[in-house]
């Protein structure tokens, strides 16, 4: 099979598209949830505090935490993973405190996202960038 330059610089161009496309499925998963979560609220800032590592040397378990008072519900993403949908963390009335800590799966670097759905119907965000050395699923 011969190629001209032509034929090579579209096998090229279809390359890098392919190898872009799952990364615009990540993003595009992870808005859908957001959207989901939020029920058309617009998502604010503040009110939330998410506490993650800035390096994680094994994405295997990487401890995130917390604190959302006055939350109903709180949704923790992982907008780098296949599945960036993580947990879903859900508060009755008689909660003594809107706090958790868990451990979650990175397959790389990238950004972990908490929202809150707050009592009176907002929804407020937090994120922090966790750096992986090792990814967690299978990377």
């Amino acid at each position: 099979m011969n190629l001209n330059r032509r034929e090579a610089l579209w096998v090229g161009l279809g390359g890098l598209a392919a190898a872009a496309l799952p990364g615009m499925a990540f993003a595009a998963k992870t808005e859908e949830a957001i959207a989901a979560f939020a029920g058309g609220a617009t998502v604010g800032t503040g009110g939330i505090t998410l506490t993650a590592p800035e390096i994680a040397e094994n994405g295997n378990t990487v401890p995130v935490a917390f604190d959302a008072p006055g939350a109903v519900s709180v949704m923790l993403l992982a907008s780098g993973n296949p599945e960036p949908l993580v947990a879903i963390f859900n508060f009755g009335a008689a909660s003594g405190s809107q706090k958790a800590a868990t451990r979650i799966r990175l397959s790389k670097t990238q950004d972990v996202v908490a929202l809150a759905k707050m009592a009176d119907g907002s929804v407020v965000q937090a994120q922090a960038t966790v750096k992986v050395t090792i990814g967690g699923c299978g990377g």
